[in-house]
């Protein structure tokens, strides 16, 4: 898979050097929150994660989001994205983004992040809808999934339990006529 980039970011394969940071990420309460991850996880699910995700679709193999070091030439790894469960038959596929380092939070990386997964996804893998699943609480998610051009859907009441209550849940979507439209 080609390094996808973006104007201010880029997205290149994960890789085994990667876990560590995935497994600081995910095992932070603040990033987690709005994960559907439950647990604290330890290497060796993280590694069995990834190579199950390594192994499956090369479409679905999760991306790592890096901005370039404004003091030098490398990249910094600040979070993760990835389509899931690829219908080829619907052309649909789920979505999900994790900036983990928390200092990139607020600057619009998501944002830009998402877009660009979105460009790949219907003019590269052919998609026709892109969906998610963001969790009651998540308005900045919710904020940077709106300026994308994902539209509410529906929710599902009470489907997710958290902190000892349920939470709803919205699914968002944008199909590739409104992508056309908005670009």
């Amino acid at each position: 898979m080609p390094i996808l980039y973006a104007q201010k970011l880029r997205l290149r394969a994960s890789e085994r050097e990667d876990i560590p940071l995935f497994l600081k990420w995910i095992n932070d309460p603040e990033v987690a929150e709005n994960l559907e991850h439950f647990t604290v996880m330890n290497r060796i699910q993280e590694e069995a994660w990834f190579e199950r995700a390594s192994s499956g679709p090369r479409a679905e193999l999760p991306l790592v989001i890096e901005v370039q070091n404004p003091e030098g030439d490398e990249w910094i790894p600040i979070g993760n994205i990835s389509f899931m469960d690829i219908h080829q038959f619907n052309r649909s596929a789920e979505i999900g983004i994790m900036i983990g380092e928390k200092q990139f939070w607020d600057k619009g990386f998501g944002t830009e992040a998402m877009h660009r997964m979105c460009q790949y996804g219907f003019e590269e893998l052919n998609l026709h809808r892109i969906f998610l699943r963001v969790f009651e609480g998540n308005d900045r998610g919710k904020r940077a999934y709106q300026k994308v051009g994902f539209v509410y859907e529906g929710t599902m009441r009470e489907a997710r339990y958290h902190r000892s209550r349920y939470w709803d849940v919205d699914f968002m979507s944008i199909i590739n006529s409104d992508w056309v439209q908005n670009t």
